[in-house]
């Protein structure tokens, strides 16, 4: 395959996954090659095994990088910290992504950013939603009272009021208090379903003042 072939099939994506090269008598060996090379001369980013990105020099587009975790990992979305600090529940910049998953656990670094997915059991695999990012890139994130609620559930050992405080929660309006209550509920978590009650007293504090 030739670059200017590549451009013409995937230079206005983000990125792209190797397999969307396949279109004729293509030889995936001889592909893999080719794209190796490329990703060794910086004209590609490898950002795991058959995802590519076009560097700053080559890319039209640049891929978000929510979208990109969703992509290393199909099962996940954005969540704990990364979706808290999108929603301004939180003042801190973040600078890793980190998502839920149903698969396995694991920490993804790679010249775009550092990536951790965080396992959870199928029950708790909900209250996410999808939004566009920037143009064409919608992404998979928690709504920010599942981002909590996993945050909460994914914290070993914690004093959770001194927890809470801890965290300075900001922007508080966006949570819901229903939405809370039905998750926690929804999780079956017994975790979950002390917290909420802690949580929500804690919210009206934090109005009150």
């Amino acid at each position: 395959m030739k670059w200017s072939q590549l451009l013409k099939m995937v230079g206005r994506e983000p990125f792209f996954h190797s397999s969307l090269l396949k279109s004729g008598p293509v030889s995936m060996v001889d592909l893999g090659k080719q794209l190796s090379r490329w990703v060794k001369a910086g004209s590609l980013i490898q950002i795991r095994r058959g995802l590519y990105a076009f560097s700053n020099e080559h890319g039209q587009t640049r891929p978000h990088p929510f979208a990109l975790a969703n992509q290393m990992k199909k099962a996940s979305y954005v969540s704990l910290q990364s979706a808290m600090a999108y929603y301004q529940l939180i003042p801190e910049y973040v600078a890793q992504v980190t998502s839920i998953t149903t698969g396995r656990p694991e920490t993804v670094s790679n010249p775009l950013g550092d990536y951790i997915f965080k396992h959870v059991k199928r029950e708790l695999f909900f209250g996410f939603q999808s939004i566009e990012m920037v143009k064409s890139q919608s992404i998979f994130i928690a709504r920010p009272e599942k981002a909590l609620l996993d945050l909460v559930y994914l914290t070993v050992k914690t004093d959770l009021p001194k927890y809470l405080r801890e965290l300075r929660l900001q922007n508080t309006n966006v949570l819901k208090g229903d939405i809370l209550r039905e998750f926690a509920d929804r999780s079956g978590s017994p975790k979950l379903r002390r917290a909420a009650p802690l949580i929500l007293a804690h919210l009206e504090d934090r109005q009150g003042q």
